[in-house]
């Protein structure tokens, strides 16, 4: 199992848009680069990527939610 860590503090989001579904679902194949969430700071919304390629394994926090820096957002299993 491999982490997705925030790589900063701000509200994380699973979604693009609150209309559209999420960046990804369990199961989907995720490529090293993808986006799997944005975090919010100070209305500014930064792209969460996935450093390694794998399996989405799911979301550990919330939608919405907010996050530190370093904390789990996703897993992916290999």
């Amino acid at each position: 199992m491999t982490d997705i860590q925030s790589p900063l503090p701000g509200t994380f989001y699973h979604r693009p848009d609150p209309d559209q579904p999420p960046f990804k679902a369990k199961g989907d194949s995720v490529a090293e680069g993808d986006v799997i969430g944005l975090i919010e700071v100070m209305k500014t919304f930064i792209e969460v990527k996935a450093e390694a390629a794998g399996t989405f394994a799911g979301y550990e926090a919330d939608d919405a939610t907010p996050v530190t820096a370093g904390a789990v957002l996703a897993k992916l299993e290999s």
